[in-house]
């Protein structure tokens, strides 16, 4: 099958299309033949060898798969085989239990070969204390789809069954693939991670980002009053679009000084940051008294300096997020299915321009996301 792979770290790194094998499902494991991957700042850091994690190489990027499942491996602890399956293979079921015994996902879920199906990134055991009580975001063996193990700019991907969410009908594969990452993350900062009450002031940082962009709709839909930040005209309009109340341009320095002019100095209630550095510690300035940041994001940087008498004395909250439940990703996609949340696509590229997408996000011109795909 061909495959778009990171052979050497870089900025840019280098990229191969390549022929490379078919992937063979192993127990509880199954094929997904690929019909969008959706572009993520997580592919970038992969790009440039900037995570903190251990990666082998060559490795082919993307996490947020979309597709249909094209072959079933043999049943494994807590994976059931389907009442029609016979012989798994083609024409097999695989199900996955609503026992909580470890290893066994909630909710009776029976796959077959031709399912539509979107994939959780954040790929997890099913077996420790925190996946055991559906917090599979704080999985203890967690891998990165894409990081990892091979990810979706590819014909196929193989990842474990566990990961697999059904695709509403009414959810089509790029809108999907441009949701189940950054949108779902952004489902768990607001909805998991700290919640949004009707009336509260919202300021979500980078309102033209995949997270942000998402981030706006659901503090939106929520009953927030939205602020968001942007760096140009277009990325302005754009997050007025999705539900912005106010832009402020984030080039200009004194930008908290008007996300607090905006609220008449009080500041506002939730700041849904996801780029670290100085921007965090910036959000700071904008936040009221008994105010909640919610972070998943250190592309700007990683160490800050907090200064912890307002922090204590104003009682704010700066609280960690990272990837999302299956909760969080069924809600995300029950939500593009009712036409709550929806994807903003820059562009759609085929696979053989995959090195076109990567440039695109590096370089910054990309509003919303990039979806590579396979159709």
């Amino acid at each position: 099958m061909k495959a778009f792979q990171l052979v050497s770290h870089g900025k840019p790194g280098k990229f191969e299309r390549r022929d490379v094998p078919e992937p063979k499902p192993g127990a509880g494991e199954v094929v997904v033949e690929v019909r969008a991957c959706g572009l993520n700042r997580l592919d970038l850091w992969l790009e440039e060898a900037g995570l903190p994690v251990p990666v082998s190489l060559p490795r082919t990027p993307g996490g947020e798969v979309a597709g249909v499942i094209r072959e079933l491996g043999e049943r494994a602890p807590g994976i059931l085989l389907g009442p029609h399956s016979g012989n798994v293979g083609n024409e097999g079921s695989l199900e996955s239990s609503s026992a909580t015994e470890p290893g066994r996902m909630p909710g009776a879920r029976s796959w077959r070969v031709g399912d539509r199906v979107a994939i959780q990134s954040n790929l997890f055991c099913g077996e420790c204390e925190f996946c055991r009580r559906g917090e599979e975001s704080l999985c203890l063996r967690n891998e990165l789809l894409g990081v990892q193990r091979d990810g979706g700019f590819a014909e196929h991907v193989m990842v474990p069954a566990s990961s697999l969410v059904r695709l509403p009908d009414a959810v089509s594969f790029e809108t999907s693939a441009a949701l189940t990452l950054a949108g779902s993350t952004a489902m768990h900062m607001l909805t998991e991670r700290t919640h949004v009450k009707k009336g509260d002031w919202v300021l979500a940082i980078g309102g033209a980002s995949g997270v942000g962009s998402a981030a706006i709709q659901i503090a939106k839909e929520l009953g927030a009053r939205v602020i968001s930040t942007a760096s140009s005209e277009a990325k302005k309009t754009l997050a007025h679009q999705l539900g912005a109340e106010f832009v402020v341009d984030s080039n200009d320095p004194k930008w908290p000084a008007e996300v607090r002019r905006i609220t008449g100095k009080r500041g506002v209630d939730i700041v849904v940051e996801h780029v670290g550095g100085e921007v965090l510690m910036r959000c700071f300035d904008c936040l009221a008294r008994g105010g909640t940041i919610v972070t998943c994001g250190a592309t700007a940087g990683r160490e800050v300096t907090l200064n912890l008498w307002p922090f204590f004395v104003k009682q704010q909250r700066l609280i960690g997020s990272y990837g999302r439940n299956r909760a969080d990703l069924r809600a995300t996609l029950d939500w593009a299915a009712a036409g709550k949340l929806k994807p903003v696509i820059h562009a759609t590229l085929p696979l053989a321009r995959a090195t076109e997408a990567f440039a695109a996000l590096r370089e910054r011109k990309v509003l919303g996301k990039i979806v590579i795909n396979n159709q």
